[in-house]
């Protein structure tokens, strides 16, 4: 790129795209995609499908932590790399959002599995997927307060949220991690109850939830190469510089003038 086109996106606040990132970002959405109709898929085939009121109630919980805490918190952590060029404000708004959401539908599959094992008269919180999945959700409750707190809430300062970011990406990324994760073995939990000794037989059932395994292992690995790729990264935009020149004037005695 040409210094005269530099200055040219730098005047007029806009910056290209990448030209594999709208590549990456489509293939992880069709992966994420593909990852929810599968896992309706299996429910539907071999799990009876999905009600509210019947022995089927628990299939409401993968479907629901699966579209919820991987699919959409996937989406959430892309908005700054997809959205490269509109206000910051407008892209946090987007961001918070679809978190609330990703944390409302998993609510619901917290909800629908605690209420099955009631019903069923089945233990609570016995296994490791559960412990995994009690604190994944709370983090990610935690993780959302917080980011409120600091990002959309105006109170807080400026210097604030600079030294927060960090800690924010890295908690982001790695409670997305720990979902798919939990969710891996919440899936094996599931085969082994269900095809005990026959899982090893290569069950249609098994194959094709294997398949489901591999590909929220891969929506992940693309969500997290997307996110790691350092000129991927949302480009400061001019009132970003703003700030950033003043907390600079304030903290370190320079004027704008001198950089």
């Amino acid at each position: 790129m040409s210094s005269s086109r530099l200055g040219m996106e730098r005047s007029t606040g806009a910056v290209s795209t990448p030209g594999a990132l709208p590549y990456y970002v489509a293939f992880s959405q069709l992966l994420g995609l593909t990852m929810v109709a599968m896992t309706g898929a299996w429910l539907g085939l071999y799990r009876g499908g999905i009600a509210w009121d019947s022995t089927l109630q628990f299939n409401v919980h993968p479907l629901c932590m699966v579209i919820g805490l991987i699919f959409l918190q996937g989406d959430a952590l892309l908005v700054y790399r997809v959205f490269r060029n509109e206000a910051k404000r407008t892209t946090k708004v987007l961001h918070g959002l679809l978190h609330v959401f990703a944390f409302i539908i998993a609510l619901v599959g917290l909800v629908a599995v605690f209420d099955y094992h009631k019903k069923k008269d089945y233990a609570d919180l016995y296994s490791l997927h559960s412990w995994c999945g009690i604190l994944v959700f709370v983090l990610y409750f935690v993780q959302w307060i917080v980011g409120f707190s600091f990002f959309l809430f105006p109170g807080a300062s400026f210097s604030l949220r600079s030294r927060y970011r960090p800690q924010h990406i890295f908690f982001g990324a790695t409670i997305f991690l720990l979902s798919v994760g939990t969710a891996l073995l919440g899936l094996k939990e599931a085969l082994l109850f269900k095809l005990g000794a026959k899982y090893n037989t290569f069950e249609p059932e098994g194959v094709l939830a294997n398949m489901l395994g591999l590909l929220l292992v891969c929506f992940s690995v693309v969500v997290l190469y997307i996110l790691t790729r350092a000129e991927w990264k949302r480009p400061s935009q001019a009132e970003e510089q703003a700030l950033s020149m003043d907390f600079k004037t304030l903290t370190e005695g320079d004027s704008p003038s001198s950089q």
